[in-house]
């Protein structure tokens, strides 16, 4: 009689936990899979699917490169050490206990250390692609070093990836060598009895060579490190590069204990041979004395004894260097310097020879319109502004006219109601642009829009105004559908496109702007991403879907182009009929000789743009090398290689041939609104701060070194720095005003001291001009306006608080706060005109009101010491220059009445949308009572007639009730 045996419950255990875990790696798996696939899907559509793959490539060599380099040697060592072993080695009775716990692990160890090194090597050494590609495909500077005459592409490509592979080395060594000898004292090659140490013949010949072999990389390292002080600090006077000191004490030093270095790690071999340790441990005790004689003591005693004394003239050579590599790093050399002997007293018709630089100044304050431009043109909530708007230019009627513009975007926060499906689906993209002159403002105060309203409408044409690209866009929608079927994207509100219409309406994306959601595992490979099942089960997903995400323009360009650092300020512009951004792009190193070495987000931070609380961005060359677009419609990416010229940006071209297009390919009107760079400009104004002076005696007594202006409008214990700003003006010499980016200096002051006068006038011709694929001679050209030190011209900062301190602004400015309402100073601007300095700032008036924004209200200008508050530019120009400027401002026809947008309108009374208002006489009216009152109360004080100053403040609480209800009608 037979029975069935039942299997071991331990076996099905086994048999359950196995399958677990194979189907929890296979899903584990599967999630890395669709990661590396929608990255495949991504790039593919956008077309740089070789930037991808080249850098997946690069990554996986460097890995098995880093992972063979240490896992092998380690492997090597350990078996070395384990199989030549003393067999009958007398081990004490410890050693026999480790044997004993290590020995049934031994074999899957003498693996897996190896394997985990390795794998930790890898990653270490597949982040630095980057250096390994760019020297393979390096290119030469054409310029030497002053020191060892090498060029500066061995500085920038070659010494950093020979440094990363000594120290790659180096480490594979060490950690060779510490794993023989675990392993040779383990297993009897080394026995320590007292002060007795046995070795064992192989143990000794393995630890010998991998001594002489580490010797040799430290001397190897050590020759390196002479050329690495050309862009290392200096012991000296020098921020950065070989001083004295090093020149003459640490190179010779380094290139002496790098051939002593050679030498011990020849003694180390002869102790291989000869089995003696005196000689190797002789050497490596002189090598660690020369070290400190050589290495510190000798260059400690040359800088305290020999330079200090005489540091100004025994550093001159080196300063020279310093400055001369630093301007041609960061691009400043060919900074045009020009004496600007400024007057301070404002004669009239002085602007008369600056006509047209008056007529383009900025009343309109970027920082500050956004929520006028919201109020205005926001229509409903889910569309939103950026805080701080844009600042181009535009042809308009033939002449071109400085312009702050907004692209109107998509803000889901304002939204009823919010479900996956009007997230995902309905809501997908903002609508078209709103821009406004820059130099004109309507009479009540509002910003004069030359393109508004929805459907676009205005003086900048017929384009593609649908933003499914921008900085607050969704982070992924899912557009497109079959040919017929009905469009479920929202388009834009009801009685935009037809006023008769109730319906909003809809549209149906026609580009091809993500990846295809045609097929399931497509689907699911995106729900597995974005962590929604609603991409596979909802019937709004179909066969032509497109999945749109990674949508901010900087976003983009930074993933097809990872060797640029970009620009904080992407920039909308309307360009051949299509709407896109502007993003400019960086190539950088922090490896150029003796060039000033300047934390980036340090120098370019300002009012507008934050300081990080942590930042690792050292640099010391830049070149803005490349301008990048990216359609806000279709989201594709256009790299064009803005500076050919650049060896960085010519050895990126040669690792990613096809991602970038000449400039010959960039069309007129994309050329016409190519500007130059603020974040660039923020770096070339600090280095000009200190390098401006050439003179190595001048430098160093350090008494002429200015800095860029506190913002003068902020308050707080660290004010911000202020940002340069685009305007179009003419500097003196030059024969027609320009669209330009500028920034002021003042001196650099301590603690104890500081003068708020100006120094310096920084500009930069950030127009590139309207021909196809040609850069206008002009562009990127640098003018330094040095003031004299003796006539004292006021800085931003004293101008600010002469406003502030002045009788009259300050009543007016006290009267304009009274009630519910506050005054915002705007950015005050600097213009070199009628041979002095002209200063411009408006003021604006805001209610304490939810819905309130900013109106211009009046116009604070300055020249020398005197001052002027009115309530246009114009105005202002004429009563500071004794009644007659000699040049009328932008603003000097104020339109009675707003019109709309592309209606043709008299010189200087441009369109407005929206419904049009009034001229607020009782505004007005208003006010003149307010400010009488006010009069008579001081006057009654000054009396002492208590009854009169009662009666004269209820006449002023009664005018500042009409005015706030005026202003509320507005």
């Amino acid at each position: 009689m037979t029975s069935t045996a039942s299997p071991p419950a331990n076996k099905s255990r086994r048999t359950i936990a196995i399958t677990a875990g194979v189907l929890a790696a296979l899903v584990v798996l599967f999630f890395a899979f669709s990661g590396l696939y929608t990255d495949v899907l991504w790039y593919n559509q956008l077309g740089f699917l070789p930037v991808l793959t080249t850098e997946w490539i690069a990554t996986a060599v460097m890995f098995a490169i880093g992972f063979l380099g240490m896992a092998l040697p380690v492997w090597v060592s350990i078996q070395i050490a384990f199989r030549w072993r003393p067999v009958y080695a007398k081990l004490n009775a410890q050693l026999d206990r480790y044997q004993q716990l290590i020995e049934p692990l031994r074999r899957l160890a003498m693996w897996v250390v190896p394997v985990v090194f390795g794998i930790f090597a890898g990653l270490a050494a597949a982040s630095r692609w980057q250096v390994a590609l760019q020297w393979l495909h390096r290119t030469p500077f054409g310029e030497t070093d002053p020191q060892f005459g090498l060029d500066i592409g061995f500085y920038i490509f070659d010494l950093p990836f020979y440094h990363g592979v000594v120290g790659f080395a180096s480490a594979a060594v060490l950690i060779s060598a510490l794993a023989a000898l675990a392993t040779s004292y383990l297993y009897g090659g080394i026995r320590v009895s007292g002060r007795e140490v046995r070795i064992s013949r192989t143990a000794r010949v393995q630890l010998a060579v991998t001594g002489a072999v580490y010797l040799a990389l430290q001397g190897l390292s050590l020759w390196l490190d002479q050329y690495a002080t050309l862009s290392s600090p200096s012991t000296g006077y020098l921020q950065t590069g070989a001083g004295f000191t090093e020149v003459n004490a640490i190179i010779p030093g380094r290139a002496i204990l790098a051939i002593i270095a050679g030498l011990v790690a020849v003694l180390f071999i002869v102790t291989a041979v000869i089995g003696r340790w005196r000689l190797p441990i002789v050497g490596t005790a002189l090598l660690i004395v020369a070290s400190l004689v050589v290495g510190v003591g000798y260059p400690f005693v040359m800088q305290r004894f020999q330079v200090d004394p005489n540091e100004r003239v025994v550093e001159a050579e080196y300063i020279q260097r310093n400055i001369d590599a630093t301007r041609a790093a960061y691009g400043v050399s060919d900074v045009q310097e020009v004496r600007y002997n400024a007057v301070t007293d404002a004669e009239p018709g002085a602007l008369r020879t600056d006509a047209q630089t008056t007529a383009n100044i900025r009343i309109i304050d970027p920082a500050l319109v956004s929520d006028a431009f919201g109020q205005l043109q926001q229509f409903r909530n889910y569309y939103d502004f950026a805080n701080h708007l844009d600042v181009d230019r535009y042809e308009i009627d033939g002449k071109v006219t400085d312009t702050v513009i907004a692209v109107r975007e998509l803000n889901q926060r304002g939204l009823s109601e919010s479900n996956w499906y009007n997230d995902t689906v309905v809501y997908t993209h903002g609508y078209g642009v709103v821009a406004a002159y820059g130099n004109q403002r309507s009479v009540d105060g509002q910003p004069v829009f030359l393109e508004a309203d929805i459907p676009s409408t205005g003086a900048l044409g017929d384009y593609e105004p649908r933003v499914y690209f921008g900085e607050q866009s969704p982070l992924y929608s899912i557009v497109g559908a079959p040919e017929g079927s009905a469009p479920v994207e929202f388009d834009f509100p009801a009685g935009g496109a037809d006023e008769e219409s109730s319906q909003d309406a809809n549209t149906t994306f026609k580009g091809d702007g993500g990846p295809k959601l045609d097929n399931f595992f497509n689907q699911l490979v995106y729900a597995i991403k974005f962590q929604s099942e609603q991409i596979v089960f909802s019937d709004a997903v179909n066969s032509e879907s497109q999945i749109l995400y990674d949508r901010n323009p900087r976003d983009r360009v930074k993933k097809v182009a990872p060797y640029l650092t970009l620009d904080n300020d992407a920039y909308p512009a309307v360009v051949d009929d299509r709407l896109v951004w502007i993003v400019d792009g960086y190539t950088t190193s922090a490896s150029y000789p003796y060039s000033r070495v300047e934390q980036l987000s340090d120098v370019i931070a300002d009012t507008n743009t934050p300081r990080p609380v942590v930042a690792f961005d050292d640099i010391n060359y830049i070149r803005n090398s490349v301008k990048a677009t990216v359609d806000a419609y279709d989201g594709s990416v256009t790299l064009y290689a803005w500076d050919e010229e650049d060896p960085l940006l010519q050895t990126w071209q040669k690792i990613f041939p096809s991602s970038l297009h000449p400039i010959t390919d960039m069309s007129a009107d994309l050329m016409a609104h190519v500007r130059y760079p603020a974040d660039l400009f923020k770096v070339q104004r600090s280095i000009l701060g200190t390098y401006h002076v050439t003179d190595p005696t001048t430098f160093f007594s350090n008494n002429d070194a200015w800095v860029a202006p506190n913002e003068p409008t902020a308050t707080g214990q660290n004010p911000p720095l202020q940002p340069p700003y685009y305007l179009t003006m003419q500097m003196p010499g030059e024969d027609s005003p320009a669209f330009s980016l500028y920034s002021t200096f003042i001196p650099r002051g301590t603690a104890e001291s500081t003068r708020n006068v100006l120094f310096g006038y920084l500009s930069v011709n950030a127009d590139a001009g309207s021909t196809p694929g040609e850069i206008s001679e002009n562009y990127g050209k640098l003018t330094l306006l040095n003031l004299p030190k003796q006539n004292t011209v006021p800085g931003p900062g004293q101008v600010q608080a002469n406003f502030n301190a002045d009788p009259t602004v300050s009543r007016e400015l006290n009267l304009l706060r009274q009630g519910e309402t506050e005054v915002l100073s705007g950015n005050l601007l600097t213009l070199p005109v009628g041979g002095g300095l002209l200063y411009v700032q408006p003021v604006y008036v805001k209610s304490k009101t939810e819905t309130a924004y900013p109106l211009l209200q009046k116009v604070l200008v300055a020249f020398g010491d005197g001052i002027a508050f009115e309530d246009t530019l114009d105005a202002a120009l004429d009563a500071l220059f004794g009644g007659d400027s000699g040049a009328p401002a932008g603003d000097s026809d104020v339109p009675a009445e707003p019109t709309t947008p592309g209606t043709p309108t008299e010189p200087g009374t441009p369109a407005e949308p929206g419904t049009p208002t009034q001229p607020s006489t009782e505004l007005d009216q208003a006010l003149q009572d307010a400010a009488q009152a006010l009069r008579d109360r001081e006057a009654a004080y000054a009396s002492n007639d208590l009854v009169a100053a009662a009666q004269a403040d209820q006449r002023l609480q009664d005018a500042l009730e009409r005015a706030i209800a005026a202003s509320g009608d507005q």
